[in-house]
Parts: structure tokens; sequence; C-alpha cells
């Protein structure tokens, strides 16, 4: 026998409303739309979908409250409603976390490497930014920006200076060099996906996220997620 939407629907609501209850600590006599108020402050996956939770609330409510028997819904909803509320469902239950979608070998380069070093990488990689060391200690981003800066400033009656760099120094024409933040590997990618959008809501640069187990900056460095990289997440 073919399980019904409205059944499908109801199921998942349900399994979204405890979860909702676990995260906010509030009883299940709090309506579900203060559920979502209280819990979108804490959880990433809520305030991403809390439109389409507020919608469902308002669906479940049409569906529950106008039956007139055990067998009988007013409403089936359509397939997309129903696949939309099953996937927030499992978000909730095991939020996709950057280590599940960014992990990846990541290339660095020493402070002391030049600059044809970084331009090598970038060619072969398609790289916009490389992180640089000094032994294991993390310096910062050299970025397409900061190259740009350094010929700039390096350019004396159209001649650019034969003299090859080495990354620190590019690094050095950085006008903007706290543009990348450290995250713990299991954070939600709806948490990273807000970092970017904070920083333009702010008017500030983020290159980049970096991934470490902990999300600190001496453990070693685990992966890469660039502002390109948010078409992974939507």
């Amino acid at each position: 026998m073919t399980t019904r939407n409205s059944d499908r629907f109801i199921f998942a609501f349900n399994r979204i409303e405890k979860s909702l209850e676990k995260i906010s600590g509030l009883s299940s006599y709090m309506s579900f739309q203060r559920l979502i108020d209280k819990s979108k402050h804490l959880n990433a996956v809520i305030r991403k979908f809390e439109r389409d939770l507020r919608e469902c609330g308002d669906l479940r409510n049409a569906i529950v409250h106008n039956r007139t028997d055990i067998e009988y819904a007013i409403a089936e909803p359509h397939d997309d409603i129903v696949e939309l509320i099953e996937y927030i469902d499992r978000e909730l239950s095991k939020p996709v976390t950057v280590g599940d979608m960014f992990l990846r070998k990541v290339h660095i380069l020493q402070a002391t490497d030049t600059l044809a070093s970084g331009l090598k990488l970038i060619r072969e990689k398609k790289f916009n930014q490389i992180p640089i060391y000094q032994s294991n200690k993390f310096i910062g981003l050299v970025t397409a920006t900061g190259i740009t800066y350094w010929l700039a400033d390096n350019m004396t009656d159209e001649i650019i200076s034969r003299e090859m760099p080495t990354l620190l120094d590019i690094y050095s024409h950085e006008k903007q060099k706290n543009t990348y933040r450290f995250i713990r590997m299991d954070l939600s990618v709806y948490e990273a996906e807000e970092y970017f959008k904070k920083s333009v809501a702010e008017g500030k640069r983020l290159e980049a996220l970096l991934i470490t187990e902990s999300g600190r900056p001496e453990e070693k460095l685990l992966g890469i997620i660039t502002p390109l990289d948010l078409m992974k997440i939507d």
C-alpha cells in the first residue's frame, strides 16, 4: 500500500517538532511557531529554512485540525512539499558538515617560497588564495589582489622590478590581512554559509574559511571553503 503524502508530511513534521523541542529546550506544549522563534537563534539549519518551516506549520494545521475521519485528510501535499519537509528533517537530524563536503588535500607554501612557486600553483590548480606558513605556523593568505598590489608598488617608469619576491613579500602588500576564519570540521555547512553572508552585510572581505579538526590555526589544515564553493551548499 502506497503511503499517502499527508502521512509522510505529518511523520516528518512530528520529527521536526521533536528536534525543535530538543534544540530550544521548550516543552511540547509550545506552539510550532514559538519553537521556531526560540530555535532559530541556536541552529543554522532552522535559520536557513525558517520560512519553509513556518509555511509547513500552517499546512500541518490545515491537515490535522480539519480532519473529519482518521483516514481523511483535507489536503494532500504536493510531492515537492513532502520532499522538502523530509529533507529539512534529515538536515536537522544529521546536518551536513563542512568536513563531509569540503575536506580535501590542501596545497600550502612556505613564506620563504618565491612568487614563481605561487604563480605555478595558481596556474595549475586554479587557486585564488594560497595559505602560507613559516614552518608549521600559519601566516596568512596570499591572494591575487596582494600580487597585484605588489606589482603596482614595484613598478617604476612602466618597468616592473626583476627581483623575484618571496610570498612573505607579497603578503606584506595585502591591504586586508584578516580575510579568513578558522572553523572546526564538524561545523554545519549552513553556519559556514552564514559567515560569508555576514561578511558581505558588514562590508568586509572574507576570502576563505579554513578547516581544521577543532578550528584552531595550529592544527593541520584539512580543507578550504571559498565564496564560490557556496554553490555546492545550495
